[in-house]
């Protein structure tokens, strides 16, 4: 079997366009076999990025046997030269391409890409609501008054969820947004008060739901420090991305002052970034993503060495279809799976339809695909509106 050619489509999100552009790819085979892929860069800016690298990077799979992940892996990583400098638009094409070929590998042996990464280790997943500041199903935020955030995460348990997560930083009482600059450093009596009165507000109407505070790295150690008190005192599943990802150091200042588990991993690339995390005991809750850290191939390597690090591991998932399916599979054969994130942009129509399948959990659960391959491709519609398609046929 051979790779003949590789379709690159930047998809249109319709509603959410203007904060979601899919970057996905198709790689084709000379057996009529073809495998679909994402680039976990598809929110906010570097989308256009990632339709470059694929198309770069898609030429040195041209003529290759798709059954050799990890030799092709190896390839990219390095004859690309920047894979070996990391970052998120390399890694992002490199993820795209890898989880395509495990999607061509899958459906050529019949069987799940879990059966290719040990098996099924268990047979429905833990699911958490995610970024509830913007909403749930059909109720669309932002969200200002503590009322609010207590009356959303209620609607999310309603639907069967026991955990959620929140952003307590990013909009003001009035649902504006909050300027990174006031997320940083001694933070205001106010700012703090606006985050416990929240808090509290879901407490008292939730009582002991598992709550995950998202900070999207936009606190620093100091910040993130004061409101880690908030986590501990009201006792947290996790505090994610406290920091930026730029420097390990960062993250381990807070674990040593903060007891909530610590959750981070998303802007992380390959397991050689993930390292010095497990190795400073900063990550409790590692949270890598499929579609940007290397590839399911890479992925499945980083929840293992977590493993070894006494980390649990729940595979971040932000994206589109792909992305969902990717992470569900992971999911499914992880031995050391923690949780998974149900993120609000993947309850909404405009991303349910780019994927042929609309997978949504049940009571807070799901269930994992038994389809060959990913279980789940690009739907026809996707195809057709892409706003953006590239063939790449040689190398």
């Amino acid at each position: 079997m051979k790779i003949t050619k590789v379709d690159i489509y930047m998809l249109d999100a319709g509603a959410q366009r203007a904060s979601r552009r899919p970057i996905c790819c198709r790689v084709h085979t000379d057996e009529g076999i073809y495998g679909d892929g994402e680039c976990g860069i598809a929110f906010d800016y570097a989308a256009p990025a990632g339709v470059g690298m694929l198309q770069d990077l898609s030429r040195l799979v041209i003529g290759m046997d798709p059954m050799r992940v990890e030799a092709i892996w190896e390839k990219l990583f390095k004859v690309s030269f920047w894979g070996q400098g990391g970052g998120p638009v390399v890694f992002g094409a490199i993820s795209a391409l890898d989880i395509a070929l495990m999607d061509i590998k899958g459906k050529a042996l019949n069987v799940p890409i879990y059966e290719l990464l040990g098996g099924k280790f268990r047979d429905e997943i833990r699911c958490y609501a995610s970024q509830l500041q913007f909403g749930w199903n059909d109720r669309i935020g932002p969200w200002g008054k503590k009322e609010d955030y207590a009356a959303i995460s209620r609607y999310a348990m309603e639907d069967g969820y026991d955990a959620i997560k929140i952003d307590f930083t990013m909009y003001d009482r009035e649902g504006r947004d909050i300027p990174n600059a006031c997320c940083e450093g001694i933070l205001t009596s106010d700012f703090y008060k606006m985050v416990e009165e929240r808090i509290v507000a879901i407490r008292e109407s939730c009582g002991d739901v598992d709550i995950i505070m998202e900070n999207h790295g936009r606190t620093d150690t100091t910040s993130a420090i004061k409101l880690g008190e908030l986590c501990d005192k009201y006792h947290f599943y996790a505090l994610e991305e406290p920091a930026t990802a730029l420097s390990p150091n960062f993250q381990k200042q807070i674990r040593q002052r903060v007891k909530t588990p610590l959750a981070a991993g998303e802007r992380l690339y390959t397991r050689w970034q993930f390292l010095n995390y497990f190795r400073d005991d900063s990550i409790q809750l590692a949270q890598p993503d499929a579609c940007n850290c290397g590839g399911i191939t890479e992925t499945k390597k980083i929840c293992d060495m977590a493993y070894a690090f006494d980390v649990k591991a729940q595979v971040h998932c932000a994206g589109g279809p792909i992305s969902t399916a990717a992470a569900l599979q992971l999911s499914a054969a992880i031995t050391n799976f923690g949780i998974y994130e149900h993120h609000f942009r993947s309850t909404q129509p405009a991303i349910t339809c780019l994927g042929k399948y609309d997978y949504q959990p049940k009571g807070g659960k799901y269930r994992i695909p038994d389809l060959p391959g990913l279980g789940q491709e690009l739907s026809d519609f996707a195809i057709k509106t892409a706003l953006v398609h590239v063939t790449v046929t040689e190398p």
